[in-house]
């Protein structure tokens, strides 16, 4: 069957740069899918798409003229509904038939099949495949339906246009051409009142033709590149950026490297149809203002590339990524520079401006800005996190690992947290911070500095928001580790007590990530700070605030702490009933989760782990059944006193024996956190445990036999599950 290539291109007005990567793929894919759907598409094919600011386009191989033919199998109707009582048509099986345009059918024709437990009608023939005109002009209308657009616009066709009249149209931006090559065929199909042609337009500047005549669908890039001025693929253009980048840096020193930042490089992709690199500068005193500032205004303003040397720091070159390449650029460079000048200036005024004012001065402030209509002002967040703060240096200066960063006593620690937590939200006041939403805690840190404060509260200041997002690093000490905890735990215990958790999958204050970022502090700094105690504290601080009590709190919040942990731990490739048998435990200390995971994880390895695991499974179901186990668990249990001289001699002596045995090794493995080893030393269980339920009656018809046994059963349980719920690993 012939197959050639196919061509779709769609010739719009200037689309959203931020939208257009996305735009691209889905046009090329959705349509994709809608040939291949209906069998229009070679096992060979292949598909490329293109995407610039005015065009976005697919180009398929091995596409077929027309569909092969399909046998098909059609219910008609139950036997008993389609025959009398004489074996005769019914009239609702000749109507049935008349609506298929199969009335002068035989009944005989049709054939049965038991359909479940009743016999039914099936009617075999052969379905002549779709053309291409056909299966292409569907899949371009069931496209429109999927392209994720933005924002929508209407616009009216003029008369002459495939529509007749003034006709509304809605699409993302105006469209003006439609190309459908088929080969060197066009393929007569519609869309958006345009009809498919073989003509397009090309750069609106280096084009060399207008129109640009397409004559062969696989001529299309090369034409476009030599005739139109435009690199139509968006991944291929985006390399060309930045192989020109990286070559306009280098000529101005070795070591100077553009900023890398993929969203603006995507950007600038979507901006430009011919990219083409010209270097600038302004002038060097700006440099004196942070430059997280200029290189901000820089590229979220003027989508320009800032250059750093080889230290990371700002220089006073830049790079714009022009979309004409004139002989004489020079008119080009100056205006960007002209531009740019004063975009930096008014970075300088807000900066110095900002510096007339102390950090502290501005603390007050902060109670008339809000923070949360049912939580009060930011000054009052502010209170709140302080007292946090006192908490936390509580608890954790009792578990300070001797290794961190901080070597100061805990009366300076919460001294400097103290601070760092009163004047972290005070840059929310500054004319930069209102100008630069982004740059709230790093200018904090800034103006700190400048005031002569300890660089240990600066950077706390700034990082008290770290993690901002997935693999951020965290806060550089143990001061800014402190108060970015204290930030976090206030806004997810303040919201969840307000009922403002997250639903679905909205959660538009970020709770997630915030939970994120509390775990990985918790974890990756070893904080050994139990979470119950730390949590009840809290709901403390917000007085009359909260609308939950402060067990649902509690409890609400441990159950989505558990869960992002949990979510975490399956990322790390642990397996999803591995991650339960600990979590089901609800560990007081998270940072001892991940390294009971990994031990049962280890263990799940040992030959006796399967047969330890089932009869973990089978004790618990004893237990419950007499009422031992409790309602939340292996957490209620209790070691019990055994009367030894009640124990029988051979397998209920010898599991006693065992278990008393390896108690005191598993609990010295426990002491150090040696979790692996301990689940290990449970090896040794398995032998006397299956001997034990082979040979031994545990529901005695003597009460104190049977009452002595469930007890045994109890402590085994017990020590079974210290680390995880073994259970949880039976198949």
């Amino acid at each position: 069957m012939k197959s050639e290539n196919l061509l779709i291109e769609l010739l719009v007005e200037e689309l959203p740069p931020k939208a257009l990567k996305k735009l691209g793929g889905v046009f090329a894919q959705s349509i994709e899918k809608g040939l291949k759907a209906q069998g229009l598409l070679s096992t060979e094919s292949v598909t490329q798409s293109f995407a610039t600011p005015r065009r976005l386009g697919v180009l398929m191989s091995g596409v077929l003229e027309q569909a092969p033919e399909r046998q098909i199998k059609q219910k008609i109707m139950p036997v008993s509904v389609g025959l009398d009582a004489h074996g005769k048509p019914t009239p609702a099986l000749t109507k049935k038939l008349q609506s298929m345009g199969l009335a002068e059918l035989d009944v005989g024709s049709l054939h049965k099949e038991m359909d479940g437990k009743a016999e039914a009608f099936y009617y075999d023939h052969i379905q002549a495949g779709a053309t291409l005109q056909q299966g292409l002009q569907k899949a371009l209308n069931d496209m429109l339906g999927e392209l994720p657009i933005p924002k929508m616009m209407s616009y009216q066709l003029q008369s002459g246009c495939e529509l007749p009249g003034w006709s509304t149209v809605h699409f993302v931006r105006p469209a003006h051409g439609l190309v459908a090559l088929y080969g060197s065929q066009v393929v007569p199909v519609q869309l958006l009142g345009l009809s498919a042609g073989n003509e397009s337009q090309g750069h609106r500047f280096e084009s060399k033709v207008s129109p640009i005549v397409i004559n062969d669908a696989s001529q299309y890039e090369r034409v476009m590149h030599e005739l139109g001025g435009v690199i139509a693929s968006f991944e291929d253009r985006r390399a060309s950026i930045q192989v020109q980048l990286a070559n306009a840096a280098k000529k101005l020193g070795p070591d100077f490297h553009p900023l890398e930042d993929e969203a603006l490089l995507d950007e600038v992709c979507a901006l430009v149809e011919k990219p083409n690199i010209l270097t600038c500068q302004f002038e060097p005193d700006f440099l004196q203002v942070p430059q997280e500032c200029l290189i901000l205004t820089m590229k979220a303003n003027q989508k320009y590339f800032p250059l750093l040397d080889e230290s990371g720091k700002l220089t006073h070159h830049f790079l714009v990524v022009s979309n004409i390449a004139p002989v004489d650029a020079s008119a080009v460079v100056q205006g960007n520079e002209r531009v740019v000048r004063p975009r930096l200036a008014d970075a300088k005024f807000f900066f110095d401006q900002d510096k007339k004012k102390t950090l502290e001065s501005r603390v007050f402030g902060l109670s008339k800005v809000v923070y949360h209509n049912l939580l009060g002002s930011q000054g009052e967040r502010v209170e709140r996190v302080c007292e946090i703060v006192n908490i936390l240096v509580q608890m954790w200066s009792k578990n300070l690992n001797t290794q961190d960063t901080l070597s100061t006593p805990s009366t300076q620690l919460l001294k400097n947290a103290q601070q760092a937590a009163r004047l972290a939200k005070a840059d929310l006041l500054t004319d930069m911070v209102s100008e630069f939403p982004e740059l709230q805690g790093t200018m904090g840190k800034y103006y700190a500095l400048s005031e002569g404060l300890s660089e240990e509260v600066a950077f706390a200041i700034e990082d008290h928001y770290k993690p901002r997002f997935a693999g951020d690093q965290l806060a550089r000490s143990v001061v800014g580790i402190i108060v970015a905890m204290a930030d976090k735990l206030e806004t997810l215990v303040g919201l969840f007590g307000v009922g403002q958790g997250p639903s679905g999958d909205k959660d538009p204050f970020a709770l997630r990530r915030h939970a994120l970022g509390l775990i990985r502090m918790l974890v990756e700094r070893d904080v050994k700070i139990e979470l119950t105690p730390l949590l009840t504290q809290i709901c403390t601080l917000f007085g009359d605030r909260l609308k939950l009590s402060q067990a649902e709190v509690n409890d609400q919040l441990k159950n989505f702490i558990y869960d992002r942990l949990s979510s975490s731990l399956k990322e790390g490739g642990y397996a999803v009933k591995e991650i339960d048998a600990v979590i089901s435990q609800r560990p007081e200390l998270l940072v001892d989760v991940p390294l009971r995971v990994k031990a049962v994880h280890a263990f799940g390895e040992l030959p006796e782990a399967p047969a330890l695991a089932a009869a973990n499974k089978r004790i618990g179901n004893i237990l419950k059944k007499e009422n031992r186990l409790g309602d939340a668990g292996v957490r209620t249990l209790e070691p019990q006193e055994i009367t030894v001289d009640l124990l029988s001699a051979g397998a209920e002596r010898d599991l006693y024996d065992t278990l008393q045995s390896i108690a005191p090794i598993c609990a010295a493995h426990w002491g150090r956190q040696d979790y692996a080893q301990a689940l290990v030393a449970l090896a040794a269980l398995k032998t006397p445990t299956d001997t034990f339920f082979d040979q031994v009656m545990v529901n005695d018809p003597n009460e104190q036999l049977r009452n002595n046994r469930l007890a045994l059963l109890q402590n085994l349980h017990l020590e079974m599950n210290r680390v995880a719920d073994l259970a949880r690993l039976a198949a």
